[in-house]
């Protein structure tokens, strides 16, 4: 051709071409582009194409080439885009593309390669696009594609993988896409994957995978489009799936005749996310927490045997928003077979919790019974002290007896008997097991304890006189059940007793009000007293009882039982109350006292 030697543009496709003479292009130095697809061209040499020095694009797809030798290409410098792709080559030398160190773009799919020709392109330092799908590899092996650094798409589409070494994309920092599309793979290649992390788009349908688990796609962190299209055998997306892809826009999972099970909360996460497409799937029903509809700019869940209910209704609301939503039709009940999701309303699908007013109203009974709930918890909760506290006595008061009380005839009701009550007056440390007496007398200094049975008492004593009388300021007083006449201690002194119950009243004395507290009102008192714990049963022997001015504040001391006591026991109590020898010794609980 010593013609045309200003062309830039041939095309010779399509026609039955079946070699061409060496350097047959020798005076088109201007031409860029160069057509030979679609010819019966079986082998090309490195004379083939001499004198295109200019030349950028060179196609070469669907011819019957078979052969690529060393430097078949290396009259070519400027080329970017060579098309080698549906011829029969089988065989490529380790430096066929020697001198093609401007090329960009690689076509060698659907030829009979059996293996990854890893040297031959390791001389493809600016190739960006490589498309090797549609061959017979089968596996790929660690680093089989060293030396692609600025890689950035990647086709195996169809190229037969059963299996990927772990370290297959080693050496592909820039990769943007990769297309996996129908191979075999029985998995996601998670690990295999993981080192892409710029990449972008992943085309991974027409794989023999069942289930997307969580983290399938775990280190490509910029992935923005997924397509899992035509995956036959793939029933279930499990939640978190998509969890490590936070800035996925569009997800395409259509013509998946399994997949029926996609889990709640599985597209959530995913704020950039704008397309999903879910056509033509098993998909029958559809919760609204897969995804937050209402960011979606398109939703497309044609071909899909949606079965139209209540749960259905949160897409019906949503259809009838977005205006660039396809359309969804019912596939059951069988009322609403064929109709469009769209048209049907909440009566249709049988919600009849779906008017906006019950349901606000239910909401309002529910916070506030809430709200009282968590009230009387915390009304609880800030008086339990004082609660707990009429609990008891409301237990106590319920187990006793209801005995009716007689209020003391007396107008000076600052008089009062009370029992000595060891529970409630614990004796002294330095006399334990004592008969205890009010803590009223505790306070006094001329108090003395002492015990004893048949002279084995100590007392305080008067300085001098042989230690035979009392202390002066103390008066000693001692009971037991088995004894009606004045004991003598061992040192000869008297011991006043009260014995049997008999009562031996204090003398008239005033209050802190300033009134007389006369005896005959101590014993009304105290027969009422013994009355009431007679009847209980709480006194079977002798108890000792002293008079002395109320205490308003425990006035209930009165009503507490009273012990049994078998021994004999002497109590000190101060001559200011009383001596003993001025208690009449003819009273007894069991009379009418008349003192």
């Amino acid at each position: 051709m010593q013609f045309y030697t200003e062309l830039q543009h041939l095309d010779l496709s399509q026609n039955h071409l079946v070699s061409i003479p060496m350097k047959n292009f020798a005076y088109q130095r201007k031409l860029q582009e160069l057509h030979l697809n679609h010819n019966k061209i079986s082998s090309v040499t490195n004379t083939t194409f001499q004198g295109l020095n200019s030349l950028t694009v060179l196609n070469l797809k669907r011819n019957f080439l078979e052969e690529l030798t060393n430097g078949v290409f290396s009259t070519l410098p400027r080329l970017e885009e060579l098309n080698l792709g549906q011829n029969r080559i089988s065989k490529i030398e380790p430096r066929a593309f020697a001198g093609l160190s401007a090329l960009r773009i690689l076509y060698l799919d659907d030829n009979e390669l059996s293996s990854v020709p890893t040297t031959s392109f390791s001389l493809l330092g600016s190739l960006a696009e490589l498309h090797v799908g549609l061959n017979a590899f089968s596996f790929l092996p660690d680093d089989a594609f060293a030396g692609l650094n600025r890689l950035a798409v990647l086709d195996l589409n169809g190229a037969g993988l059963f299996n990927i070494s772990d370290f297959a994309f080693r050496g592909l920092p820039g990769l943007r896409s990769l297309n996996l599309f129908g191979n075999r793979l029985s998995v996601v290649p998670t690990q295999q994957l993981s080192s892409l992390t710029r990449l972008e788009e992943l085309y991974i349908g027409q794989n023999d995978f069942i289930v997307l688990e969580s983290h399938s796609f775990k280190g490509l962190k910029n992935l923005k489009l997924i397509d899992i299209t035509g995956a036959t055998q793939l029933k279930r997306i499990e939640k978190g799936a998509f969890e490590d892809n936070i800035n996925l826009e569009s997800i395409v999972l259509t013509n998946n005749k399994e997949l029926s099970t996609i889990e709640d909360c599985t597209l959530l996460g995913l704020p950039k996310l704008r397309h999903v497409s879910l056509r033509d799937n098993a998909i029958k029903v559809l919760s609204e927490s897969v995804f937050v509809g209402k960011e979606l700019k398109q939703l497309d869940l044609t071909d899909n045997p949606i079965i139209c209910n209540c749960k259905i209704l949160w897409l019906q609301q949503l259809l009838n928003e977005k205006s660039n939503f396809s359309q969804v039709q019912c596939a059951s009940p069988e009322n609403l077979k064929d109709k469009y999701l769209k048209t049907l309303t909440a009566e249709d699908l049988e919600c009849v919790l779906y008017d906006s007013r019950r349901q606000t109203i239910i909401c309002i009974v529910g916070f506030a019974c809430l709200a009282v709930v968590a009230t009387l918890l915390l009304i609880l909760y800030r008086y339990r002290k004082s609660m707990q506290e009429k609990l008891k006595d409301y237990k106590w008061n319920k187990g006793r007896k209801n005995l009716e009380y007689h209020k003391p005839i007396s107008t000076e009701e600052d008089c009062i008997v009370r029992g000595i009550h060891p529970s409630q007056y614990p004796a002294p440390p330095h006399a334990p097991g004592l008969r205890p007496i009010p803590l009223e007398l505790y306070a006094s200094p001329s108090v003395f304890f002492m015990s004893g049975g048949q002279g084995s008492a100590r007392r305080p004593q008067r300085s001098g006189g042989g230690g035979t009388m009392p202390a002066n300021g103390f008066t000693y007083i001692g009971g037991d059940g088995r004894h009606h006449q004045p004991q003598t201690l061992n040192n000869g002194a008297p011991a006043h007793h009260l014995n049997n119950g008999s009562l031996r009243s204090l003398p008239d004395k005033k209050n802190r009000n300033g009134v007389v507290c006369h005896p005959e009102n101590f014993q009304r008192n105290l027969d009422t007293r013994y009355s009431r714990k007679q009847e209980n049963g709480y006194i079977r022997n002798s108890e000792t009882i002293i008079g002395f001015p109320r205490d308003r504040e425990r006035e209930h001391d009165y009503e507490r039982d009273v012990p049994d006591y078998s021994e004999p026991e002497y109590s000190i109590i101060p001559e200011s109350y009383g001596r003993p020898e001025d208690f009449p010794r003819s009273c007894s609980r069991s009379n009418t006292f008349n003192c």
